[in-house]
């Protein structure tokens, strides 16, 4: 998918399926005015509570617009949480076939004080995971497999 060009200050978002690099996700929101850096590794994990037994991957689908969806929600966080405009976020969320251990998304917010990146990087997180409409196919070790993320809200 593309990446989104977004008005400062969120700098970065992109639906990929590609490994996600964290460390490239942190250089690109480096500033000298930001005394504070805080990142999130979201990571498939081999347990769920929609699953009946062990979790051995996941494949990720979404929406084609989502990679707007995420732009979107960047610049909202930033706008409701950095009233001075000043705060760097980026965020990426893979999509594909993942496994136990692979990381799906990467948030990164960095801001002059370190109370601000956390709650940046939080919202960042919660809203992608509630608004942006992304899909996975959950694989157990069973062979049973199930959707989550069906709830989400509706899109145009």
């Amino acid at each position: 998918m593309r990446e989104e060009e977004v008005p400062m200050p969120v700098i970065h978002t992109a639906i990929t399926t590609d490994p996600i690099d964290q460390s490239r996700l942190e250089a690109i929101v480096s500033r000298t005015h930001a005394g504070a850096r805080v990142s999130f590794a979201g990571l498939i994990r081999d347990h769920d509570e929609e699953a009946e037994g062990v979790v051995v991957g996941l494949d990720y689908t979404c929406h084609p617009d989502a990679d707007r969806f995420l732009a979107d929600i960047a610049a909202s966080v930033a706008s409701d949480l950095d009233p001075d405009g000043r705060a760097v976020l980026a965020v990426e969320h893979r999509i594909g076939s993942l496994r136990v251990g692979d990381v799906a998304i990467v948030a990164v917010a960095a801001s002059a004080h370190r109370g601000q990146a956390f709650e940046l990087c939080q919202a960042l997180v919660d809203r992608v995971k509630a608004e942006v409409p992304i899909w996975k196919h959950q694989h157990e070790e069973s062979g049973r497999a199930s959707w989550s993320n069906l709830g989400l809200p509706q899109w145009p």
